[in-house]
């Protein structure tokens, strides 16, 4: 059974609802079109079908291990990562003066998404080198560049980033890795990284690490975080790999899920000889990582909507054709059994499937849209508000994909019966592998205290007041279908009720109550994320109402889908913004109140 994402929604969302198309007509994408974009997205799906999906299965049954100090993988992954880079995938969204393809970062998106759900763990790791060679290009010098980026591009070298230690996890502040700046303008780096994904392998010729670190002598906090290149081998002139470069293995993590690629404790500097390259400016670090960060954020985001949409597909191809049970006006034991999606109850776990990834997959390439938005528009009004409003919506496109993708694919295992929760069916391994997107990248909790405390309170309310503008302007169009209208005016009405209620949070904060104000962070990012997703559904059925008149029988099977979706998400899902409103409205102090000695 394909587990991978369906091209008929891929081309809705590009083509349809997004309109990719007209990028074209600037000069930085000039001279492509949907003859460019559909070939790539071909060859997605056949490169993720015949080398990713083919080795998932394997590779959770065999691990990443140490064998004679080395860390080994199954070979079918070294042979499939790396089609994946000479298909020019892995550069496919970079400028073509770096060897690029240059494509919309929305189709690049499209593709990477199609990998993620053939196989999450091992897609992985040549989108932390896609990250790695991006932050180069924008922030190293040129000698950085000309050494790393090429061979970054090309799968000799892969990269990760380093950030979290043992002691401090998701608390960069108190990071102690070390950078002591020597004669010939080098740094010496010593300290100890966690949870390191492709931290060390065999795949290709190097690895380069970027850490932070903190130079002796810089501001406290994460003011003092400097960022530095870190090659696992130093890089000769001629761009080969030289020396180790005292960056040693400390051991691996072994995880519940993604169990192909090895997760590393990675110790920098043990016997005093380990070479670090500044990027850019010191004490800088963050805000250089936050860069790759955010994008990771989107990659994590399309992560958990792939995973989860796999086990949708798997899900539903089963349930047509598992025959189980009778329908209730027919309980006759004479008559046949029926394919178990007759049985309005696996229909509500489908449906809840369908809402939850594809307006997870809506959402992250709308977000990918904006990426291209702010740097191709023409006008710079234009590029500033998608900047604004992208910044708002990173935390909920990392986030609710990672909570709610992973529900999908609680309810695929359902559906499956008892063989869900067996090794012989690809679901329970699925749900395995999403349970690491809310890790990943900053936990729910992180991602809530970002977007009320940062993003929303950002520029005295700028980014979540155009947030709500572009929420009320689709929300008005749709209200010309009649079809519509009763999900126009709950969306309406319930970002009425969100705006009134960040609001009284904005005035407790003002009030300087900062633990209450942020006390229920993540109930407000919930929330904040049901209207998001209602918002493109609403879009995504706007569209297909429009089309539906029109459509063939094929075509008006897929739009009537849409609309139902949208009108399961509007009528089951986003009537829990109400009870999270009135929590967050009362600044409940429950959780805040609980005293540690009485747990």
């Amino acid at each position: 059974m394909s587990q991978t994402i369906n091209r008929r929604d891929l081309d809705f969302l590009i083509y349809e609802l997004l309109d990719a198309e007209s990028l074209c007509e600037r000069g930085y994408f000039s001279g492509q079109g949907r003859d460019i974009f559909d070939p790539m997205l071909d060859l997605a799906e056949d490169v993720a079908r015949e080398h990713f999906q083919a080795c998932a299965e394997a590779g959770d049954q065999h691990p990443a291990e140490v064998v004679n100090g080395k860390v080994r993988m199954i070979p079918e992954a070294g042979k499939a990562a790396g089609i994946m880079f000479e298909a020019g995938f892995v550069a496919a969204g970079m400028d073509s003066e770096h060897g690029g393809l240059q494509l919309p970062f929305t189709v690049a998106s499209a593709c990477m998404a199609v990998f993620q759900s053939a196989n999450i763990g091992l897609s992985g790791l040549p989108l932390l080198t896609a990250g790695v060679a991006n932050l180069l290009i924008e922030y190293g010098n040129g000698e950085q560049k000309a050494l790393y980026i090429p061979p970054l591009l090309d799968g000799r070298f892969y990269g990760t980033m380093c950030l979290s230690e043992p002691h401090a996890g998701s608390s960069l502040t108190d990071i102690r890795t070390r950078a002591e700046l020597l004669e010939d303008g080098t740094y010496a780096i010593t300290g100890n990284k966690m949870w390191i994904t492709g931290g060390e392998h065999e795949l290709g010729e190097n690895i380069i690490h970027l850490v932070l670190a903190k130079i002796p002598g810089g501001p406290p906090g994460v003011k003092g975080i400097s960022l530095f290149i870190v090659p696992r081998y130093r890089v000769n002139a001629d761009g080969s790999a030289g020396e180790p470069n005292d960056v040693s293995l400390a051991g691996l993590n072994h995880k519940m899920g993604q169990r192909i690629t090895p997760n590393c404790a990675l110790n920098f500097g043990e016997n005093g000889r380990c070479t670090g390259y500044l990027v850019g400016e010191p004490q800088r670090g963050l805000e250089y990582m936050f860069m790759m960060m955010n994008e990771a954020r989107i990659g994590v985001g399309l992560s958990a909507v792939g995973v989860g949409y796999a086990g949708y597909l798997y899900s539903l191809e089963y349930a047509r054709e598992r025959a189980q049970g009778r329908m209730p006006d027919n309980k006759d034991p004479a008559n046949q059994m029926v394919p178990i999606i007759r049985h309005a109850d696996v229909k509500r776990m489908l449906l809840a499937q369908k809402a939850y990834v594809e307006g997870g997959l809506a959402l992250c390439l709308f977000a990918a849209m904006l990426v291209d938005e702010k740097k191709t528009h023409p006008d710079r009004s234009a590029r500033q508000e998608a900047d604004l409003l992208l910044d708002v919506l990173i935390p909920v496109v990392k986030a609710w994909p990672s909570d709610w993708c992973l529900e999908a694919n609680k309810h695929a295992i359902q559906i499956l019966g008892g063989y869900g929760y067996t090794q012989d069916f690809p679901v329970e391994r699925l749900y395995r592998d999403n349970r690491l997107n809310m890790i990943h990248e900053g936990t729910g909790g992180i991602h809530g205290i970002d977007l009320l405390g940062r993003k929303v309170m950002m520029k005295n309310g700028a980014g979540f007041r155009l947030l709500v503008r572009e929420i009320q302007k689709d929300a008005d169009g749709a209200a010309a279908h009649s079809a519509l209208s009763e999900f126009a005016t709950a969306l309406n009405r319930v970002v009425t009720t969100v705006t009134e209620t960040t609001e009284i949070l904005a005035t407790t904060a003002a009030r300087g109550e900062l633990n209450r104000f942020l006390a229920n962070s993540s109930a407000y990012l919930d929330m904040l994320g049901h209207v998001v997703i209602a918002w493109m559904w609403l879009k995504q059925a706007a569209v297909a109402q429009a089309r539906l008149a029109d459509a063939n029988d094929a075509d008006r099977q897929f739009y009537q889908g849409k609309i139902q979706a949208c009108r399961y998400f509007f009528r089951w899902e986003l009537p829990k913004t109400q009870t999270q409103a009135e929590l967050l409205s009362g600044l409940d102090t429950t959780c805040l109140d609980m005293p540690e000695e009485a747990f």
